[in-house]
């Protein structure tokens, strides 16, 4: 991501969008100030200029998640070192940088769960996040689904929630079923379906299901009538 540092008012802003690559410094040639229209950072929020086309607020949104995503990772790594080199001195730093404990020592555990060369760009931090619990063999598996199904992070846990149910025990009322043995690239079929239909598998299993039968039934029962009329003739 290209931007640029820029005074604004005694505070610092970062220039977003494809235009700030064309313009080196504050004015541009013959005293029009460049940044009238660029989205602007500040300390104190964002500025977005009147008439700002689609495709620069787009662009802008890209880059605001994309420093978003990454800023989770930079205090994870800033802690992890802080800790590692300064253990009597690290909380110092801390507070002097105005930082929350909690927030910072969730991200180090993140950080340290993941190292850098494991870590997937497409898929952000609260997706790594996850994962974090899990033994690493596990780890890779789900991110190399979640990155291959472009999964949101409610998709990966509702999928990882999913998986780990346990079977209900069947009561003496119920008839005992056996298990189906399922491809694991079918199962993530279905996973990708539910999600687009915006339920849980299990569910999504058991509707699609119930309206196959009901539609079977439906149609045998149909046969059923049309025989007992043929024989009546």
């Amino acid at each position: 991501m290209t931007n640029q540092v820029e005074d604004c008012k005694d505070s610092k802003a970062v220039m977003f969008g494809r235009a700030a690559e064309a313009v080196p410094r504050n004015r541009r040639a013959g005293g029009v100030d460049s940044r009238g229209d660029q989205v602007l950072t500040t300390k104190v929020g964002l500025h977005i200029p009147i008439g700002l086309a689609f495709e620069e607020w787009e662009r802008a949104g890209r880059q605001l998640s994309g420093l978003l995503n990454s800023s989770s990772w930079w205090l994870g790594d800033w802690l992890v070192y802080g800790k590692d080199h300064y253990a009597d001195r690290y909380e110092r730093g801390i507070r002097a940088a105005g930082l929350q404990y909690q927030t910072l020592r969730n991200y180090a555990w993140v950080s340290r769960r993941f190292e850098l060369h494991r870590r997937r760009p497409a898929l952000s931090f609260q997706h790594h996040a996850e994962l974090a619990s899990l033994p690493l063999d596990e780890q890779e598996v789900w991110l190399d689904r979640a990155e291959r199904m472009k999964w949101s992070t409610k998709q990966l846990r509702n999928a990882i929630r999913a998986q780990r149910e346990p079977i209900p025990q069947q009561t003496d009322a119920v008839a005992t079923t056996s298990r189906l043995a399922v491809p694991d690239n079918r199962l993530q079929w279905w996973h990708k379906a539910a999600a687009h239909a915006g339920t849980e598998l299990g569910e999504w299993v058991t509707a699609t299901l119930d309206a196959a039968a009901d539609q079977v039934l439906k149609d045998a029962d149909r046969q059923q009538d049309a025989d007992r009329q043929l024989t009546l003739e």
